[in-house]
């Protein structure tokens, strides 16, 4: 419990802490992060905007959330995949984690036991194995101390705590300890940028449109025009390290629900498929209401009165990540979807 309240008390406050933006951490070459990424090291002062890692979300899409704006929002991975709840990254100079410390204990929060034994460790152990002097301030500039890092909100997330061994030290160009499993790498970047990835609303145009009632009976049309979705990405660099992994969320399809088991679909199994130029299903035509539309469905039952069906439409994007080292792969797909409450009615016959 100690470790995991030193964890929560210290750790998440420290990746804004004394910092300096540097050079963007990057000596270029084929390996380098796409251009837009900020952050790096200049002498004594380590740049980390989140647990070490900075971002490029200039080709992030729309969703309020970091990097966009507007309507939508975060991907929801299909399966049981889920972003990384905490990692290991270099946080810290020797010169920060002691004024870290130092502040902590002057607090008195954790207990005069704990303190004395991160007194004994960091500041007071000397050649003891696992132990340090002085934070190690004679080693600045030949490394830095890696430390676990939480996102936002991710405190009662599983696998939060797995991070929570306290700072360690790395010499610059090591590889950090093998025990430390959750230490950041190109495919841990990849996870973390896809969590960051936004998207716009699941917007279609229908026809009957969405403010007027469906008709029993005769095709509702669904389409996406081709500028409506296109790829976003999200680039997560460590400049300390050149480690750096760019996520691609491409749409792929459009599944629709009609909230009702009294409907068919068009195709039957629901999902339209994206078309050679980036559109959904096919725009209605004067004269095509009653043929079978490409995307679309049919309602078969009218709603009772005032009540209507949620008809929701979900694109599905397929996720790629490429990164440092030559490093990529694939992740889960990702989806977003939209509802819509429709009023479905009888169509009316004139009586002569």
């Amino acid at each position: 419990m100690l470790a995991s309240l030193f964890l929560l008390v210290f750790v998440a406050p420290s990746a804004q802490a004394d910092i300096t933006p540097g050079d963007g951490g990057s000596d270029g070459g084929s390996d380098a992060p796409p251009p837009g990424v900020d952050g790096g090291a200049e002498g004594q002062n380590l740049y980390a905007e989140a647990g070490g890692v900075v971002f490029d979300e200039s080709e992030n899409g729309g969703g309020g959330g970091s990097g966009g704006s507007g309507g939508g929002g975060a991907l929801e991975p299909v399966g049981d995949w889920a972003p990384p709840p905490c990692w290991y990254a270099p946080l810290y100079t020797p010169r920060q984690l002691k004024k870290e410390m130092e502040h902590t204990w002057s607090l008195e929060s954790t207990g005069y036991q704990w303190d004395a034994e991160q007194r004994a460790k960091y500041s007071q152990g000397g050649d003891k194995p696992g132990t340090y002097e002085d934070f190690n301030m004679a080693k600045s500039g030949d490394g830095y101390w890696w430390d676990g890092y939480v996102p936002d909100g991710g405190a009662g997330v599983p696998g939060a705590l797995d991070c929570d061994d306290g700072p360690f030290w790395v010499d610059e160009g090591d590889p950090p300890p093998a025990q430390y499993e959750n230490a950041v790498t190109p495919e841990i970047l990849a996870g973390i940028a896809y969590d960051r990835i936004r998207v716009p609303d699941t917007e279609i145009s229908l026809k009957p449109d969405a403010q007027r009632a469906q008709k029993v009976n005769l095709p509702t049309w669904a389409w996406l025009d081709a500028a409506t979705f296109e790829p976003v990405s999200v680039t997560a660099e460590v400049p300390v390290l050149g480690l750096w992994a760019r996520t691609t969320a491409t749409p792929v399809s459009l599944t629709l629900d009609p909230g009702t088991d009294d409907a068919e679909l068009h195709p039957s199994s629901g999902t339209c498929p994206i078309n050679d130029d980036g559109s959904i299903g096919t725009p209605y035509t004067a004269g095509s209401a009653e043929e079978t539309p490409p995307c679309g469905l049919t309602y078969l039952r009218a709603t009772p009165d005032g009540e209507t069906y949620p008809f929701r439409a979900t694109i599905t994007w397929s996720i790629a990540w490429e990164g440092s080292g030559g490093t990529g792969g694939d992740l889960p797909d990702g989806s977003f979807g939209t509802t819509i409450e429709l009023e479905v009615d009888e169509i009316q016959s004139v009586v002569r």
